[in-house]
């Protein structure tokens, strides 16, 4: 086999790694931004950083290793998104105390089996109406923030919208809005002057605090986030894709690695739909070498986490306005997707109920709003569309039970190449 075949073999799979790797790098952002809402120091940055890229980049590579198969783990976004919205509820500190123990609660519903329970009886459009009432504040900071720096925030604005009609699918919007946006804060002056040269910030150990408020309020989302929107959705595409996934380890994965990692700051690790369909899709090569993707990705994430230090002092000197227009871009494709889960039915007003309480600032009896968006939505879905949650439980099983059998007939050859994944 000459060199350019061995290239044009393995260009595939480096090319779905290259996506993900912009898609790290971009929405790097939204931490960022909540870390100065949080109000942290370098070192606390610096930590979160490496719990949300080097930790789960470390544990695909060993994944990909020992399966042989594209399973990306990487910090989950939606949490990061929630953590956003608690931060003036609950202390840092309260964060990782109820971040652990979702990790522990990943566990324990992964090695019992209860992650159809648990869908059954928590519905996904109510988790996706929560979903899009946490996400559209980004998005509304990011034109709020217009009239306090026009040039930057209406240059970064410009640029995403000219990327997205001229350049589709080839390249994330957000690539050139981030270009664009550096551009036009440096030609401007906006950048504000280094208090100390860059260097590799040592991440520092939170100890977590454990209180009422914070583990009703968020452990249950956090759980809910990793078991039903990430992992579950992921496994089943990996299986349609003819892979024999273990989902045990995957959960054993996402519980263990949120619990330790949320000690660097409060994280979630879990598959992720979209990086998992481009890892795992036809465009990512050859079935038995797309796993090599993970080498590139997964490797690029803990080199991330591990130039935390660098990145935690740049956003120091980086306009907040800028920091959170990207923030708000980086998740307008996780808004639309939301609201479309969300509104296509079967569920109407459960979806909607939790959509607009988790807007709302309400809190009643020490709990926040996402927690009364959970739970009044699902309330308001088993009273009154109980034919509708039948339905949607209907079509859920469909997808599940396709997926099995597209596994079935395709695991035979897999796992004679893979021994590992019996």
């Amino acid at each position: 086999m000459t060199v350019s075949d061995v290239l044009e073999r393995n260009l595939p799979p480096i090319a779905a790694a290259v996506r993900n790797i912009v898609i790290f790098v971009t929405v790097l952002s939204i931490p960022l931004a909540a870390a100065q809402t949080l109000g942290l120091s370098s070192a606390e940055t610096s930590g979160w950083i490496l719990a949300i890229y080097g930790v789960p980049g470390l544990l695909s590579l060993i994944l990909a290793v020992i399966y042989r198969q594209p399973l990306l783990v990487t910090g989950n976004l939606f949490f990061i998104i929630f953590i956003s919205g608690l931060g003036n509820r609950l202390s840092y500190p309260e964060l990782i105390g109820a971040s652990m123990l979702a990790g522990a609660g990943v566990l324990v519903v992964g090695l019992l089996g209860l992650t159809e329970w648990v869908a059954r009886w928590l519905p996904v459009p109510i988790m996706f109406g929560l979903l899009a009432g946490a996400v559209l504040p980004f998005i509304r900071d990011a034109f709020t923030t217009l009239g306090d720096a026009p040039a930057v925030v209406g240059g970064t604005l410009l640029a995403y919208l000219i990327s997205r009609a001229l350049l589709r699918e080839r390249v994330p919007a957000i690539l050139p809005a981030l270009v664009t946006g550096i551009a036009v804060t440096a030609l401007t002056g906006q950048f504000e002057p280094l208090t100390e040269p860059l260097s590799l910030v040592g991440p520092v150990l939170t100890w977590p605090v454990f209180s009422w408020e914070a583990v009703i309020t968020a452990t249950p989302v956090f759980i809910v986030l990793i078991t039903l929107q990430a992992n579950l959705p992921s496994i089943r595409f990996l299986q349609s894709q003819g892979y024999d996934v273990p989902e045990v380890v995957i959960d054993i994965v996402s519980g263990f690695g949120t619990m330790v990692g949320s000690l660097l700051g409060p994280t979630g690790i879990s598959l992720s739909l979209p990086a998992t369909s481009l890892m795992a899709g036809a465009g990512a090569g050859e079935h038995r070498i797309r796993h090599r993707s993970v080498y590139l990705a997964g490797g690029a994430a803990l080199l991330i986490g591990l130039l935390a230090g660098i990145a935690a002092g740049l956003a120091g000197m980086t306009p907040p306005a800028l920091l959170l227009t990207l923030a708000g871009l980086s998740v307008v494709d996780v808004l639309g997707h939301a609201l479309k889960q969300a509104t296509e039915g079967p569920l109407f007003l459960g979806p909607l109920f939790a959509f607009t309480i988790a807007l709302s600032e309400i809190s009643f009896l020490g709990f926040g709003s996402y927690f009364w968006s959970m739970v009044t939505g699902t309330a308001v879905s088993l009273l009154l569309e109980t034919d509708a949650l039948q339905a949607l439980r209907e079509k859920e099983d469909k997808p599940a039970q396709a997926a099995t059998s597209d596994r079935d007939l395709a695991a035979e050859p897999i796992c004679e190449q893979h021994p590992a994944t019996r």
